[in-house]
């Protein structure tokens, strides 16, 4: 072969490898359900808690250099203001362990354009969370959140003392189906299908959950 031709072709080979690093880079892990929840019902320690939770997840799979944040919502209490779950993630995109994009942006987050279900709302391992029909169920995440993922705002508390208490009779968990199917007000949401029984871990998993709860990177 010419020397010119092997140039060309180391070239071509040096774009290849350098596109396919970066098309690796673009579909990194960026959004994922915990594959372990606070073990602790719904006292995550706050907002602050969950968030490290996320963290610690990603960084144990093998995430690198992202800041990661749980897709929760907070009411105001005292001076602190209500914190809605769609503020705190970022503006997208944001790909599975697999790196399928399930969501483009907030808009398409929220809308029924969203690629979120059962196989692609997956761990932080790739792995698939028990929906419906699987024993057990653990399809319901937790969120505190509305269909346009902000803070319900009804004079209710529907996330068990923003995510500090595991105690019943404090409240609920409002939760979403992972994979988008079950019952209560809006079976098919995977952020805000209905309330749990109760704070506490017998009672998330009464519900059909476990705990879990989703994790978003915001960069």
């Amino acid at each position: 072969m010419k020397k010119s031709a092997l140039l060309m072709s180391a070239a071509a080979l040096a774009v290849a490898g350098t596109f396919t690093t970066l098309n690796s880079q673009e579909n990194e892990m960026s959004f994922f359900i915990t594959s372990v929840g606070s073990g602790n019902g719904a006292n995550l320690g706050g907002l602050a808690g969950a968030d490290a939770h996320c963290q610690r997840l990603a960084e144990a799979a093998g995430s690198q250099g992202k800041t990661w944040r749980a897709y929760l919502s907070a009411h105001a209490s005292g001076n602190q203001p209500a914190v809605n779950a769609r503020d705190r993630i970022g503006f997208g995109p944001w790909y599975n362990a697999n790196g399928v994009m399930v969501a483009e942006n907030l808009n398409q987050l929220h809308s029924e354009r969203m690629n979120l279900g059962k196989q692609t709302s997956l761990t932080e391992n790739g792995d698939v969370v028990n929906g419906r029909g699987d024993s057990p169920n653990r399809h319901d995440i937790l969120t505190g959140s509305t269909l346009d993922g902000r803070t319900i705002d009804d004079g209710q508390n529907h996330t068990c003392n923003n995510w500090t208490s595991n105690a019943d009779g404090q409240g609920t968990a409002q939760v979403g189906h992972h994979d988008r199917q079950g019952g209560g007000a809006n079976p098919n949401s995977w952020n805000s299908a209905h309330g749990s029984r109760g704070c506490s871990q017998a009672n998330l998993v009464a519900t059909g959950g476990n705990g879990y709860y989703y994790c978003f990177a915001i960069d």
